[in-house]
């Protein structure tokens, strides 16, 4: 069994990045998308991630976005990843010459095949909960038993997480990883670092007893 991958998303501050990488995420989201709460500029994302360091991957979130928004991002930001959240195709994903992850609300079990199949040069699919006219960043669950069980790319779970469930979501999905934004926040867009390390340590723990059962 691989160990389960952990991304922080909704990264706005250099201390909340630091504090997810020293509770030993592997990965931070910032969210290029103005709408949201949790939604950074250039400036702001370039100060965030500037004491990242290596091996851990920074992940550039964005929605329906011009090519020129996206260049920009990836001109003065470092960023290891891509995540398209809206209506983007495959060809306009690839377009950047960057591994990119896209995103799926959940409605149906069938969605999430098709979806696969749909972004062939996409490296995971990430699942959220659909709620209309909201592309990601819900704070809900959708219903887990939508998600089948060798789909055709590694899953990316996301939607409601929280330290309490993802215990749960772990142990009923095994994903390649999970993805959590207001589950581990003090206020929207400020994290919580005690939260992180709560969630950070049950992903851990969930994964050391499945090791110990299947050993």
């Amino acid at each position: 069994m691989l160990r389960t991958r952990i991304k922080i998303c909704g990264i706005t501050r250099p201390e909340d990045a630091l504090a997810a990488v020293e509770s030993g995420a592997d990965a931070l989201g910032l969210v290029f998308y103005p709408p949201s709460p949790r939604a950074v500029d250039v400036a702001q994302a370039k100060a965030a991630v500037e004491g990242v360091p290596a091996f851990v991957s920074v992940t550039a979130l964005f929605v329906n976005p011009t090519v020129e928004e996206v260049q920009s991002v990836l001109d003065n930001v470092r960023i290891d990843l891509i995540q398209f959240h809206g209506d983007e195709d495959d060809d306009f994903c690839r377009q950047f010459k960057r591994p990119y992850i896209k995103a799926l609300r959940v409605r149906q079990a069938s969605d999430v095949v098709a979806s696969c199949l749909r972004f062939p040069g996409a490296l995971a699919i990430l699942l959220d909960s659909y709620k209309p006219g909201v592309p990601g960043g819900t704070g809900e669950t959708f219903d887990w038993s939508l998600v089948p069980e060798t789909p055709p790319k590694p899953i990316v779970l996301a939607g409601g997480l929280e330290p309490s469930n993802v215990a749960s979501a772990i142990k009923q999905i095994r994903p390649f990883a999970v993805d959590i934004s207001g589950g581990v926040e003090a206020s929207k867009g400020i994290k919580d670092h005690s939260k992180i390390t709560d969630f950070v340590n049950e992903v851990y723990r969930v994964d050391q007893l499945y090791r110990e059962n299947h050993s």
